[in-house]
C-alpha cells in the first residue's frame, strides 16, 4: 500500500512519517536548513502487518504544491495531516479538495500535535474538518489524535494503518506496464535511476521498455520494488528502475514522463475530458482558458476549450485539453487543473479520449462518444462507443492500457461484432448490410446497362463510412455471405447482369460480322464501323463497351474491339508460335505472320496480351505465361 500525506506546511507531516518508519523523508540540504518538505520524499516500513508500507511525504507551501502534485496520483490512501492548534488552514483545504478530485476515499485524519491542544480545541478542530470533508470522499475518514513528541495516538494510527494495508486490493498486474516516472537521478556505478509508481502491469529486470513522451528504447538494468531490491515490480508498487541504452542520460528523462510497455507509445498533445470545477472559482471556465495540468507526475501548461456549456463553479462538463507539449497518458487518467500562477487549484477529472478532433469537436456526435467513454468498465465504453459509430480496436486497446490479446474477450463482453480491426455494434453492422443491399438495389435499378457500382462510390455512399481497408473486409464478407458479389473494382447484387436493349441488340447484331469471318484479326475502326452502318458513333462506342462488359468483346486499343471468339483464338496462335519457337520465345513478326494483318496492330495485340500477363516480354521476345493463359477461357 502507497500512503500519501496532505496538509498545510509546518503541521507535521515529515515528522509523523519519521515516527511511523524510523525514516527522515526530508533528504535536501535546503529542506534540513529551512525545516520543510521541498520535494518529494519517500519512507518504507512493515507497521507490523507483515507488508511493506510506502509514505509519500509531500511539501504543503502553497508554490509547491505541483511537486504535491507530483506524489500524489498514484497513492492508494490518504494521511491528511492536520495540527490540533492550528485547525484547517488554507492548504488543508485546497489538498484535500485535490485529493477528492483525484478520486481518493480512503484514509484517516490525523491531528498531529495533540500534546498542544486541549479536549477542546481538538473537538473544535474536528467539527472544522467534518464540515470541510462533509461533501468529499474522506468524509467517513476516521480521525486519529496524535502527537510525534509524546507519541500518543501513534499506536492507534499504526494500527488502522495496518488494517488499511489489509483491506487494499492489490492493482490488476495482468495488462502492459505502465510507470510514473516522478525522480531522475545518475547513481555512481550504476548510471541513470528513475523512481516512481508502477501504475499497471509488471517489469522485470531486463525488460526492453520505451520512455514516453521522447520514445526512447531501455533496458532494466536492475530494479528495487518498495525499497528492495528484486527481480520485479508490480502494480501498486513504488519502484526504482536502473535504465541502460542509447542516449539513456539523468537528463533525458524527466520527472512527468512515463515508462512504458512499447506498444503503448502513443504520445497526445489533445485531449477530450470530463472537467468537475471547484465551487471555489469565482466565474465559469470559458474558451481558451490557460491553465497548469498535472497528471500523475507531469505537468503541463494547458489551454481549455468547453465542448458544450462552459463549466461553471461546483460544476461539471466536458472539455478539449489543448497541451504545449505531448505528454504520455491513458483514458481514465485523473488530472488537475490550476490556474497558471501557481496560486489556486481550478478543479480536475479524467481524460476521456485522447485522439480528440480539432474541429468539428462540440458534434451531436462527439459529445455522445464522449459520454459514453465515461464507463469505467473497458467493455462497458466499447459497447457505448460503437453504439454511437464504428471504434478502431487497437487503438481503443492502447489508449487504456489493454493488450491486444484482450481484444477478443472484450468484443465478446461488450457484444459488437468486428469489421477488420473495427468494432461495430450490431443493430449497425445490420444497418449496414440494409445500407448496402438497398444502394446496390437501386443502382442497378437507375443503371441496368453498368456491371456495378464502383467500389469507392459504393463506401462514400454507406452510413458509418467504413475507412477502406476494413470496407474491403466488410464487403468481402458480404461476398461469401451471398450479398454482394465482387467483380474487379466493382460491386454488384448476386443475379444481376448486364442486358442489352432491344435496340442496343439490335445494333449488336449489324456490327458482329464486321468483327468476324476472315476479317476477325483486322476489325475497322469504330468510326470507320459507325459510318459503314450510318449509326451515330457515340452509340457505337457504348454499345460495344456493353458488349465489353458483358464477355462478348475486349478492347484491344481505344479504337479497336475484338470479338472475344478472337481473343481466344489469338492466344491459342500465341501458344503455337511460342511452341515452335526456341525455348517458348517468339517475335511479334512471327504473330503477325500467323494472323496476316499488319505490324501495327500486331503490336497493339501482344502489347494488350501484356498488360493483362497473357504473355511476358524480354527486350523483342515474347513467351507465354502459363499462370494467365486461360484468362479469356479455353477456345472454342
Amino acid at each position: 500500500m502507497i500512503v500519501g500525506t496532505a496538509g498545510h506546511i509546518d503541521h507535521g507531516k515529515t515528522a509523523l512519517v519519521k515516527a511511523l518508519t524510523g525514516t527522515d523523508a526530508d533528504r535536501l540540504a535546503e529542506e534540513k536548513v529551512r525545516g520543510i518538505t521541498i520535494d518529494l520524499g519517500f519512507a518504507y516500513a512493515d507497521l507490523g502487518g507483515g507488508g511493506i508500507t510506502g509514505f509519500v511525504d509531500v511539501p504543503g507551501h502553497e508554490r509547491l504544491i505541483h511537486t504535491m502534485l507530483a506524489g500524489a496520483g498514484g497513492i492508494d490512501f490518504a494521511l491528511l495531516v492536520v495540527a490540533a492548534d492550528d485547525g484547517v488552514m488554507p492548504q488543508t483545504r485546497e489538498h484535500q479538495a485535490i485529493l477528492d478530485l483525484l478520486g481518493i476515499t480512503r484514509g484517516i485524519v490525523a491531528l498531529t500535535k495533540a500534546d498542544l491542544a486541549g479536549p477542546e480545541r481538538r473537538a473544535e478542530v474536528t467539527e472544522q474538518l467534518r464540515a470541510a470533508l462533509a461533501a468529499t470522499g474522506l468524509c467517513d475518514a476516521p480521525m486519529i489524535a496524535v502527537s510525534s513528541l509524546t507519541g500518543e495516538g501513534m499506536e492507534e494510527l499504526r494500527a488502522a494503518l495496518i488494517a488499511a494495508e489489509a483491506a487494499t486490493v492489490q492493482p490488476e498486474t495482468a495488462g502492459p506496464l505502465r510507470f510514473a516516472v516522478d525522480r531522475s537521478f545518475t547513481l555512481a556505478g550504476a548510471g541513470t535511476v528513475v523512481t516512481g509508481m508502477v501504475l499497471a502491469g509488471r517489469v522485470a529486470v531486463d525488460d526492453i521498455v520505451t520512455v514516453s513522451p521522447s520514445g526512447l528504447t531501455a533496458r532494466v538494468r536492475g530494479l528495487h520494488a518498495q525499497n528492495r531490491k528484486a527481480r520485479e515490480g508490480l502494480a501498486g508498487q513504488r519502484c526504482a528502475l536502473n535504465l541502460a541504452g542509447d542516449g539513456m542520460a539523468k537528463e533525458a528523462v524527466h520527472r512527468g514522463d512515463m515508462v512504458l510497455a512499447p506498444a503503448l507509445h502513443a504520445p497526445t498533445d489533445r485531449i477530450d475530458a470530463e472537467l468537475g470545477v471547484l465551487a471555489s472559482e469565482p466565474k465559469p471556465v470559458g474558451t481558451w482558458f490557460p491553465a497548469r495540468l498535472h497528471s500523475h507526475a507531469a505537468e503541463v501548461g494547458a489551454r481549455i476549450v468547453p465542448l458544450g456549456e462552459q463549466p461553471a463553479p461546483g460544476g461539471r462538463g466536458f472539455v478539449q485539453l489543448v497541451l504545449d507539449r505531448p505528454v504520455a497518458a491513458s483514458v481514465g487518467d485523473r488530472f488537475i487543473l490550476r490556474d497558471t500562477s501557481a496560486s489556486r487549484t481550478i478543479g480536475g477529472g479524467r481524460f476521456l479520449d485522447l485522439r480528440p478532433p480539432a474541429r468539428k469537436r462540440r458534434t451531436p456526435g462527439r459529445l455522445a462518444l464522449l459520454a459514453a467513454a465515461r464507463a469505467a468498465d473497458p467493455a462497458g465504453a466499447l459497447a457505448g462507443l460503437a453504439a454511437v459509430g464504428p471504434v478502431e480496436l487497437p487503438a481503443f486497446l492502447r489508449d487504456r492500457g489493454l493488450d491486444a490479446e484482450a481484444g477478443p474477450a472484450l468484443v465478446a463482453g461488450a457484444e459488437v461484432e468486428t469489421v477488420g480491426q473495427l468494432a461495430l455494434s450490431r443493430p449497425t453492422l445490420c444497418a449496414l448490410r440494409a445500407g448496402l443491399v438497398a444502394t446496390l438495389g437501386a443502382f442497378h435499378a437507375d443503371n441496368p446497362d453498368h456491371a456495378g457500382i464502383g467500389r469507392e462510390t459504393l463506401r462514400l455512399s454507406l452510413s458509418p463510412r467504413l475507412p477502406k481497408e476494413p470496407f474491403l473486409t466488410f464487403l468481402r464478407g458480404e461476398a461469401a455471405a451471398g450479398r454482394a458479389v465482387l467483380d474487379g473494382a466493382f460491386v454488384r447484387v448476386p443475379g444481376h447482369e448486364v442486358k442489352l436493349s432491344p435496340a442496343d441488340e439490335a445494333l449488336w447484331h449489324r456490327i458482329l460480322p464486321r468483327l468476324s469471318g476472315e476479317e476477325r484479326f483486322r476489325p475497322p475502326r469504330v468510326r470507320d464501323l459507325a459510318d459503314e452502318l450510318g449509326a451515330d458513333e457515340r452509340e457505337m462506342r457504348r454499345v460495344l463497351r456493353l458488349t465489353q462488359r458483358l464477355g462478348r468483346t475486349d478492347q484491344i486499343r481505344h479504337d479497336h474491339f475484338f470479338t472475344r471468339r478472337t481473343t481466344r483464338e489469338m492466344v491459342a496462335i500465341i501458344e503455337a508460335v511460342a511452341a515452335a519457337g526456341e525455348g517458348g520465345w517468339f517475335t511479334a513478326p512471327a504473330f503477325r505472320d500467323r494472323v496476316q494483318n499488319g505490324r501495327k496492330v500486331a503490336i497493339e495485340i501482344l502489347e494488350f496480351f501484356d498488360r493483362l500477363g497473357v504473355t511476358l516480354r524480354r527486350g523483342d521476345l515474347r513467351r507465354i505465361n502459363p499462370h494467365r493463359a486461360d484468362l479469356f477461357g479455353a477456345d472454342e
